[in-house]
């Protein structure tokens, strides 16, 4: 993966486990709890592309803020493909990933 800067370079692991659906800083924290993150809009579309069978068919959070509204953070479905936003108070499963600089 490339970060924003288009230079630094980073490997994405997913890390082991899911966790069961819960509102969106509960799953930022469980994320950090086992030394991980939720993965970010990117990174959820190239996991959707890549290891789709490693998630159920549901919704997860990423760790972006919608830019508009505080409220709402970004998600991904690994049913169909389709990124949305929902009201961080919704409850959606997550998958933690760390980075790891090359």
């Amino acid at each position: 993966m490339l970060c924003e800067d288009g230079k630094t370079k980073y490997h994405l692991i997913l890390l082991p486990g899911d966790s069961d659906s819960a509102e969106w800083q509960e799953q930022m924290d469980w994320a950090k709890s086992i030394g991980g993150d939720l993965p970010n809009r990117i990174e959820q579309a190239m996991l959707w592309a890549r290891l789709r069978d490693q998630f159920q068919e549901n919704w997860y959070w990423s760790n972006e803020t919608h830019h508009r509204d505080a409220g709402y953070a970004w998600s991904q479905d690994f049913s169909y493909g389709h990124q949305g936003n929902d009201r961080k108070s919704s409850a959606l499963r997550a998958r933690a990933v760390r980075r790891l600089p090359i």
